[in-house]
């Protein structure tokens, strides 16, 4: 490929056409060897150099050989509507395709309205504005604002799409670890129900039986203190099954353990102040990230240590 395709488009994908697929569509066969979606070929095949077959423009729809070389490029892009900033991003692992960043509290992922600057995204668009790199910021899940820990960003739309496929079939592991109130009885187990806005406070998800199906697996990883027999707080390990907005705050809730230092879903009353102003937001953190990567099929696992202000909870959580 010459430097000025190098320039216009990202690293091509290839699929060389099987025994079995001789006679194909293109589109059929770059659905089964690589699970390229009908909207991305769409998009590639409006250019010049976007869809071919042994180096020449071919349609989506046109029959193909055994041995024949298609070519998927996608354009570079940039996210022209996020200001970069040289804000200082904890980046674990990047390569052509993706990128993983450690969040720290205190960060939005990505602009919203009224946020538009000091996100994680403008640290990022600046980053790959450093390194001489044309992408375009694409988040493939979030955390809130005040959880910290690992967050995955594809750097093309079909690495998007296929980390996205991916976390809807249930193919990603996501590991927390919370600091709750209480300790959840039995100490390993799940919590399975449904999440949706309060309808008398809509940024505020409550459960009910009208909500959305929500699953979280979690397992005790140790307790704190004692009262009456029964632990003052713990370290939970969480698996999300589904991924609603607040779901693990909510299901702690629910269960009667809520997070330590969560101001919208932890305890009116009984709150331990040494705990909250040693944590200073909810006790929430995306520990552990895996998932296959899209381009070499190998499974990637990532871990993000515990930040200082849970490492500040859990001595002040030994002291007492």
């Amino acid at each position: 490929m010459s430097e000025s395709l190098e320039q216009i488009y990202y690293k091509p994908l290839v699929a060389v056409v099987t025994e079995a697929e001789h006679g194909k569509t293109v589109r059929t066969v770059l659905e089964r060897q690589l699970g390229v979606s009908r909207k991305l070929l769409s998009q590639v095949k409006l250019t010049e150099h976007g869809l071919t077959v042994n180096e020449k423009r071919a349609y989506t729809t046109a029959p193909v050989s055994r041995g024949d070389v298609i070519r998927v490029r996608m354009l570079r892009e940039e996210s022209d509507d996020i200001l970069p900033q040289p804000i200082p991003v904890q980046i674990i692992f990047e390569d052509e395709d993706l990128l993983i960043a450690n969040k720290p509290a205190g960060m939005i992922v990505h602009p919203t309205h009224g946020h538009y600057t000091n996100t994680m995204a403008n640290g990022i668009v600046r980053h790959w504005l450093e390194k001489g790199e044309r992408v375009r910021f694409r988040p493939v899940h979030r955390l809130d604002e005040d959880t910290s820990g690992l967050v995955a960003v594809a750097k093309t739309a079909y690495v998007h799409q296929q980390l996205s496929e991916q976390m809807q079939a249930n193919g990603f592991l996501k590991l927390y670890r919370a600091y709750v109130y209480g300790c959840p009885q039995p100490d390993r187990g799940t919590v399975d129900a449904p999440i949706d806005r309060d309808p008398e406070e809509p940024h505020i998800r409550i459960v009910t039986p009208e909500g959305y199906p929500s699953v979280t697996h979690y397992e005790t990883v140790k307790s704190f203190g004692e009262n009456g027999g029964k632990p003052l707080a713990a370290a939970v390990r969480l698996k999300l099954e589904t991924g609603r907005t607040h779901q693990i705050r909510v299901h702690m809730k629910h269960i009667g353990c809520p997070l330590i230092g969560d101001k919208m879903y932890g305890p009116k009353e009984g709150a331990v102040e040494a705990w909250e102003e040693a944590v200073s937001r909810q006790a929430l953190h995306a520990e552990t990230l895996g998932f296959t990567h899209p381009i070499t099929k190998r499974w990637m696992e990532w871990q993000a240590p515990l930040p200082p202000e849970l490492e500040r909870l859990e001595q002040a959580l030994g002291a007492d």
